[in-house]
């Protein structure tokens, strides 16, 4: 397995976070976190890369103890974690070749081909303070995409991009997929999810309701949005009312 959490828990001092998130993905596999927002999506992905540090549980990646060497699992991780992290007195070519430092590789081949994939060539030389939202956000896929990571992690990445932007999105998960990495891909938005996981997370209250395989979802609901409402009515008519999360999701 690429990825693996084992009751991993974040929680905040007022009692807010993920709990007990268990779940593990395989090269190929595109892994859908689907949840409300302030559901514990974005805790969960700061939990795996280190962004936060866990209450309890565990993080491998790639066998390794993510919490534990976190700098060695890291080298197999691409993030895109709530808004890409850019100087924006520098260009996107900038950018992309200061990250590239970090890797073992600072290849300017790798980082043409990155950008050409987000389709940003035409803009590297383009400060990005002069950017929309959705080119930053084709910068930050640029960034997670670089040193061709094992697991792909992307928090919403379609945010701020229009319908040809999404649709590129799905391309570039297929894409990633495709050459054996894993992927970890989150969303409030169940068609987005159903566009292009292979399997889905529900995660309500800050706590994973379910992990099934898309074809299992779809062969016992109409779409995956049916499928959410009837496992969160299912834990709302429980008596459960989740606890949210700390931080935007």
């Amino acid at each position: 397995m690429i990825l693996e959490l084992d009751n991993l828990t974040k929680l905040y001092k007022n009692g807010r976070g993920a709990e007990d998130i268990s779940l593990a993905l395989a090269p190929g596999e595109v892994l859908g976190l689907l949840g409300p927002n302030g559901s514990g999506k974005t805790t969960t992905m700061k939990g795996i890369a280190g962004l936060v540090q866990p209450t309890r549980g565990s993080v491998r990646i790639c066998g390794i103890d993510a919490v534990k060497q976190h700098e060695q699992a890291m080298k197999h991780t691409g993030c895109l974690i709530e808004a890409p992290a850019l100087y924006e007195h520098m260009t996107a070519y900038q950018n992309l070749k200061l990250a590239a430092r970090f890797y073992e590789a600072d290849d300017d081949a790798r980082i043409g081909e990155v950008l050409r994939l987000v389709e940003m060539d035409k803009y590297k030389k383009d400060k990005v303070a002069s950017f929309s939202l959705g080119m930053r956000q084709r910068v930050g896929m640029a960034l997670a995409l670089l040193s061709e990571p094992e697991l792909l992690i992307l928090d919403e990445p379609a945010n701020g991009l229009d319908i040809e932007g999404m649709v590129y999105v799905r391309e570039v998960i297929k894409n990633a997929a495709e050459r054996g990495a894993a992927v970890l891909v989150s969303s409030h938005l169940a068609h987005e999810i159903e566009q292009c996981a292979t399997k889905a997370a529900i995660i309500y209250g800050g706590r994973l309701l379910c992990v099934e395989s898309m074809d299992a979802i779809l062969a016992a609901s109409p779409s995956l949005e049916d499928y959410f409402l009837a496992q969160t009515a299912r834990m709302r008519d429980s008596g459960f009312r989740g606890q949210g999360s700390g931080d935007r999701d």
